[in-house]
């Protein structure tokens, strides 16, 4: 269906100024009357300019004026597809959304607003809260002479609601004159604005409290219009915001990398939940991104792997569990290493050397040694056997993956690093003069190459050691370049833990030395802190796995309890596994990345407070709500959204209208708290409003404006949760 207009709006009556906008809504209005309906498809193109979505906006003066008429007159409305397994999906169809004469009422307060331009990363059809900001801009710019680009990146958003929806630090205008003094000179000449009320100046703050009637109607449309991708902003990625044609920006990030042959363990957890993030919001943002996982597979620690196996392997126990059988092995057989240490110690302080000696030449590690030289020297068998290990587990590591809903590109590994690039590196080091000899084996002393305490604190890393077997550095260094070539990346992000901050640091440190300077300035490291908490009473690590099922069972009794809504679940065993997942990730992501945290299942399980059951609980209630309501799209599409008056609704209202400027900041950030503290606040308002917005039994205008809210709450936590990597159920 087009989307239609709910009022012609009379161009004669607009003054001379508005001219260019008076143009610009003729030309958005007639061609969205001409629009087909597309499938998942949640931006509209201008008729004379198809490829330019954003045409309309990049004008000058008026643009965002129009923009703004175009959203609180044309909207759409969405329907609730319960396709995917628990849960609920948006899609979007062009329909006209009821107001109370919305281009009436604006094409009165554009000879309010003046001339609105266009500033770099405003994008009013995707965030309405552009549209505020480019309006005070405007304002202060006449009021204070300051330059519009210093008043935009100004003005920032508030921690809460009480303090405003958007809020100026005086002291940030860079105008000379006490702060005070100065915001209460602005105050005077403020004038009256159809958009925000007068501020009040608070010490060395401005805040400013949008108009609720105009925001509603800008958001709603907005959010049911948008969809999946309402808070996104593809613009983000693009090489050339202005000409698209220029194609997307490549985001390389390398994260999880656990050893193969061994299950998931904390740190790979963390590394797993934070680059999936990332990856997601880099998506989100519009970048080609490309998800490596650069396994721990290389090393003699295989040899040790492969003797094992040839004792005590069995086939049946490889096929059923792959990873945990082979771990066992690993772990009897590096006993066994330690007790002929152990002993052939023993056999020396005896004064038996020669039979001590024995034990070193041919024992267990020896025997290891002796196997991964094979493998590094290119025999068929022994590199055979490895290749099934490595398969093996990759196999079983993507299942873990798919419950986390993660996927990746490209399964690369220190195994993949040939030799002869290893070589040429540190060849390279050594005739720049980077790297040197010493007892034999080749270092980078940083105190010759970085002055002060910098290089010092870097230290001296080997880099080849004596045998002339490369190290991680050498490894890296040449992984990198290999990447650089291959795929041309804008950006790389390491997703490591902040124990290899030093190498990290030694790491891009080289690549720079080595004459690398623009691949060094394009590499970048997201660390992490420890998890506590995680080992057995024994002191053993407790693996990804078993926690997930502890978390999962705990879960799935929980939703025993309330036997009603239980029958109502479809598959409850796989939903009480989301929640199991939504649970610890979410206690994972709550604080910063840098910082370490409890493992705590009592906290992390509970529907009180701020934990991943929460958020579930309240996705599952809110599409409750649209069930019991069975409301059809044209219903939702003409409500009269001016009944939205009440303060739980205009609360709700602002804090839905932050969700575009979260993410934009979560790009800053880097941090997934970012996004679940701002989903932990936005549910905490939805929740206090349940008992003041009814929806069944309220009368039928009302029933289908709130409706139309809570839908856009939806969409913003369906859109959040995702975004974190967590799957929304409809139903637990």
């Amino acid at each position: 269906m087009t989307a239609l207009l709910v009022r012609t709006l009379s161009f004669a009556s607009l003054p001379v100024r508005h001219s260019r906008i008076a143009w610009s809504l003729r030309r958005n209005f007639d061609s969205f009357s001409s629009l087909p309906h597309q499938e998942n498809h949640y931006h509209y193109h201008c008729k004379s300019q198809p490829h330019q979505r954003h045409h309309h906006l990049s004008h000058g003066p008026g643009c965002l004026s129009s923009s703004l008429i175009q959203h609180l007159s044309i909207s759409s409305s969405y329907e609730p597809l319960f396709r995917k397994p628990n849960s609920l999906y948006f899609q979007t169809r062009g329909i006209t959304m009821a107001a109370t004469d919305p281009v009436n009422q604006l094409s009165a307060q554009l000879e309010k607003l003046g001339s609105l331009d266009k500033f770099p990363n405003c994008y009013p059809d995707r965030n309405p809260q552009d549209i505020y900001r480019a309006h005070i801009t405007s304002i202060l710019h006449e009021i204070t002479g300051v330059d519009t680009t210093i008043v935009y990146n100004a003005l920032q958003w508030t921690s809460s609601l009480d303090k405003g929806d958007m809020v100026l630090a005086v002291p940030a205008l860079r105008v000379k004159g006490k702060p005070n003094e100065l915001g209460q000179q602005w105050l005077d000449k403020w004038p009256e604005s159809p958009l925000v009320e007068k501020p009040v100046l608070n010490g060395q703050f401005m805040p400013f409290f949008f108009k609720p009637g105009p925001l509603t109607q800008a958001l709603i449309p907005t959010a049911l219009k948008l969809g999946r991708e309402f808070g996104t902003n593809k613009a983000n990625g693009l090489k050339d915001p202005k000409d698209p044609s220029k194609g997307k920006k490549r985001m390389v990030v390398e994260f999880s990398s656990p050893n193969i042959a061994k299950p998931f363990h904390a740190g790979h957890l963390r590394s797993t939940i934070i680059g999936g993030f990332l990856s997601n919001l880099y998506a989100a943002a519009g970048w080609d991104v490309v998800r490596i996982n650069y396994l721990g597979d290389w090393g003699k620690q295989y040899g040790i792997l492969a003797v094992g196996y040839e004792r005590y392997g069995n086939e049946e126990a490889l096929a059923q569990d792959p990873i945990n059988h082979l771990f066992e092995i690993y772990v009897r057989v590096n006993k066994e290493i330690a007790e002929e240490k152990e002993e052939a110690e023993k056999l020396q302080k005896d004064g038996k050397t020669a039979e001590a000696q024995k034990i070193l030449e041919e024992g267990t590690d020896e025997q290891a040694r002796r196997y991964f030289k094979l493998m590094v020297d290119g025999d068929e068998k022994a590199l055979a056997l490895w290749e099934r290990f490595r398969v093996l587990s990759i196999d079983r590591y993507k299942e873990t993956y798919n419950r986390l809903n993660i996927q990746f590109d490209e399964y690369s590994g220190e195994s993949q690093v040939p030799e002869a690039a290893m070589n040429e590196a540190a060849k390279s080091m050594l005739d720049a003069g980077i790297a040197e000899e010493s007892d034999g084996a080749l270092i980078v002393d940083f105190s010759k190459h970085v002055p002060g305490k910098v290089g010092k604190a870097l230290e001296k890393p080997i880099v080849r050691r004596k045998d002339g077997t490369a190290l991680y550095l050498t490894r890296d260094i040449s992984e990198l370049l290999k990447r650089e070539e291959k795929y041309h990346f804008d950006h790389m992000i390491y997703v490591i833990a902040s124990q290899q901050d030093l190498h990290v640091k030694q790491f891009f440190k080289i690549v720079e030395l080595m004459g690398y300077k623009e691949i060094a300035a394009k590499v970048q490291h997201i660390n992490f802190g420890l998890v506590l908490g995680m080992s057995t009473r024994k002191g053993t690590v407790k693996f990804l796995n078993d926690i997930l099922r502890d978390v999962g069972d705990y879960m799935h009794e929980v939703m025993k309890k309330n036997q009603d809504k239980y029958q109502q679940v479809e598959n409850p065993e796989a939903v009480a596994d989301i929640l199991g997942i939504s649970a610890v990730m979410c206690q994972d992501m709550a604080g910063k990345r840098i910082n370490n945290y409890q493992f705590d299942m009592a906290v992390m399980t509970s529907f009180e407070g701020d934990t991943g059951p929460y958020l579930q609980y309240a996705h599952a209630r809110l599409c409750s709500i649209t069930r019991k309501a069975n409301l059809s799209e044209e219903e939702i599409a003409s409500a009269d959204l001016s009944l939205l008056t009440e303060p739980h609704a205009i609360n709700l209202v602002r804090v839905l209208s932050q969700w575009p400027d979260v993410v934009q900041n979560t790009l800053r950030t880097l941090e997934p708290t970012t996004v679940l503290t701002y989903l932990f606040k936005m549910t905490h308002v939805l929740s206090s409003s349940y008992d003041h917005l009814r929806i069944v039994g309220s009368e039928p205008g009302l029933m289908k404006s709130r409706m139309a809210l809570y839908d856009s709450a939806r969409i913003v936590l369906n859109n959040g949760m995702r975004l974190l990597g967590l799957t929304p159920v409809d139903r637990m």
